[in-house]
């Protein structure tokens, strides 16, 4: 085991599991910026109970919760895992995010004496997430007592939220295959969280590669495709028939061609996400039609 669980089986005092666990969150940072993480010695989340909550605080950078840029994938995807074993147990579909001292910390309103089910959870939310072994401890309330500003992640599409809806449906948020399979009925969810709004104007531009392009992106970015999120170049083609098809792939390669989207290399499998430096030419794309100098529609 290590220090801070044998430190809780031990009855440390408080101050003493605050300092184990800030010097445990600060090592997975560290380990989450190399090739791979967590083989010596497995990354940890911690999980707690709260009033009405169950609380965690995970290596993440907490600006995560404004910017979905703010961590690199394999972070994200611990993260992912984390909220979809807090989902899994309390059984609830919103997440909120804040801050234990320089990391993030998650809060779902649930029981809090289920705090316990969830490192169990997590084993399975985040097996097979690719070079990283983690695990989840769970740790006296006192222990997490200081989280702080747990606020809505900013977006009605923020990652944080699609790992939420894909893991109220039973799904596991760090794992691509789950989201594609609930893709359309989360972004049904997220449809009417926000009473339709923004969700149907790009179908009505008259100029067709346009039409296109913004219907592919308005779709990556209901679905949170943002940096760690990523989906088969193939699958951007979904949703349009006959010609349209054929469209899709090639208004594909172009957003590609101009870093609206950006491409992760996977065996086999062209991966694709939205570029997050592009976000500004991405939204004035889908929400107003005004596409950049720099794209060439076919």
């Amino acid at each position: 085991m290590d220090d801070l669980a044998t430190a809780i089986l031990e009855e440390t005092s408080i101050a003493r599991l605050k300092a184990l666990l800030d010097s445990e969150l600060e090592r997975g940072r560290r380990e989450l910026g190399q090739k791979r993480s967590g083989y010596e010695q497995p990354v940890l989340v911690a999980v707690g109970p709260g009033d009405g909550l169950l609380r965690a605080a995970a290596p993440a950078a907490p600006a995560l919760r404004a910017d979905p840029d703010a961590v690199n994938e394999r972070t994200w995807l611990l993260v992912a895992a984390l909220v979809g074993a807090l989902v899994e147990v309390a059984g609830a579909g919103t997440v909120r995010a804040g801050h234990l001292g320089g990391q993030l910390a998650l809060a779902v309103p649930g029981d809090p004496d289920d705090a316990e089910l969830v490192p169990l959870a997590f084993e399975t939310q985040v097996q097979g997430v690719d070079r990283l072994r983690a695990r989840a401890l769970a740790v006296p309330a006192s222990v997490l007592a200081d989280v702080e500003d747990l606020r809505d992640p900013i977006g009605a599409a923020h990652p944080l939220v699609v790992a939420a809806h894909d893991a109220a449906l039973g799904g596991r948020p760090a794992d691509p295959a789950s989201m594609e399979e609930h893709e359309d009925a989360v972004l049904a969810a997220l449809d009417a969280g926000t009473g339709g709004a923004d969700f149907s104007r790009p179908h009505d531009d008259p100029d067709p590669a346009r039409r296109v392009a913004r219907r592919i992106l308005q779709r990556l970015d209901g679905m949170g495709k943002w940096g760690g999120y990523h989906t088969e170049f193939a699958h951007l083609a979904r949703g349009f028939a006959g010609n349209e098809r054929a469209l899709a792939e090639a208004v594909g390669e172009a957003l590609l061609a101009t870093g609206l989207l950006a491409e992760k290399p996977s065996v086999g499998q062209r991966h694709v996400f939205l570029n997050p430096r592009r976000a500004g030419d991405i939204h004035a794309l889908i929400e107003r039609g005004e596409a950049p100098s720099d794209l060439r529609l076919p």
